[in-house]
């Protein structure tokens, strides 16, 4: 089973963002070592619970400590951004890091709406979420074939990295994700930590999958929750910082990670059901190695990405350990 990595920066309480950076350079040069095959960077903004405000940035810093594994964004959040700027930035990264950089892209905030707003250059009103046509433009650029009437055609010329193209990925927990990524030839990755088992996803991105000179056939990645511990008792008592901050996010409040001692005692004061269909794999490695075939069954996935919040950062470490693929 190939696997890769999704990282948030998550900041545990009591430390800060910049050491919740380092911890993700650090997890990036193990999941190298360990023999994951990709390693990407979220994207939020304006949260005490994550630091990856600009996973760009990350992955040129992780590309200096890493040897071969794949870096890429999970994902650029694109309506915040002109698809030039993007290009540009990941022709530098794939110049750079030739053959080794993914750009993962989403239509989400990554944030509420006040600092999504906060994000626009131009406030006289808020800016329309108009994703399949800056996505077009943005492969414009990489592919140098916008029209030859545009107006910008020339730009495709002048990127930094040359030859060198990242692998572009739309990523999403829905149908129209799922379709676009389809009708534009492009490798998918579903959101199942957040959307829930949603393998219909994976039907409707197949049935609207059209070759592309990016992707000759359906490629599909499925990023899941998942902590593993040496004890299935352990492994859940790793488990509830995430779900004490996501009961918070519910409700409007934003909270850094909890220590699992003051989130286990919260939550059986505040019973909090996981939302939605939500499936996490929680346990020890052979469990969650058994839940995870299950589930890369489920989708007919060709990669699981797994990703996780906890306190620790040596028992995140220790997480991705046990379920490496040299394991």
């Amino acid at each position: 089973m190939r696997l890769s990595i999704l990282d948030q920066s998550s900041i545990a309480e009591g430390a800060t963002g910049g050491q919740a950076l380092l911890n993700s350079i650090e997890l990036a040069k193990l999941g190298d070592k360990l023999g994951y095959h990709r390693f990407w960077m979220a994207e939020h903004h304006a949260t005490p619970a994550l630091a990856s405000a600009s996973p760009e940035l990350m992955l040129a810093a992780i590309g200096r400590e890493t040897e071969h594994i794949r870096l890429g964004t999970g994902g650029v959040m694109l309506p915040h951004y002109s698809p030039f700027k993007v290009a540009e930035s990941f022709s530098m990264l794939a110049g750079l890091l030739p053959g080794r950089i993914d750009l993962g892209l989403g239509r989400a905030p990554g944030s509420d709406q006040l600092a999504a707003y906060a994000l626009q250059q131009d406030r006289r009103q808020r800016a329309p979420n108009i994703f399949p046509e800056q996505l077009g433009e943005l492969l414009g650029y990489l592919d140098g074939d916008l029209p030859s009437d545009h107006p910008f055609r020339h730009l495709a010329q002048t990127l930094p990295g040359g030859a060198e193209h990242p692998a572009i990925w739309v990523l999403g927990s829905s149908p129209d994700s799922a379709r676009l990524a389809g009708a534009m030839g492009l490798p998918y990755c579903i959101a199942d930590f957040i959307a829930g088992e949603v393998p219909e996803l994976a039907h409707l991105y197949r049935e609207s999958f059209r070759p592309s000179p990016r992707a000759a056939q359906p490629e599909l990645i499925v990023c899941c929750w998942l902590v593993a511990a040496d004890s299935d008792e352990r492994a859940h008592w790793l488990a509830a910082p995430s779900r004490m901050l996501f009961a918070h996010l519910t409700q409007g409040r934003l909270i850094a990670v909890p220590h699992p001692d003051k989130a286990t005692e919260w939550l059986a004061a505040n019973p909090s059901p996981m939302p939605g269909n939500r499936c996490p794999i929680v346990g020890t490695a052979a469990e969650c190695r058994a839940a995870l075939q299950r589930k890369q069954a489920l989708y007919g996935a060709d990669e699981m990405m797994l990703v996780n919040i906890l306190h620790d950062h040596r028992d995140r470490m220790e997480s991705y350990r046990l379920m490496a693929p040299s394991a």
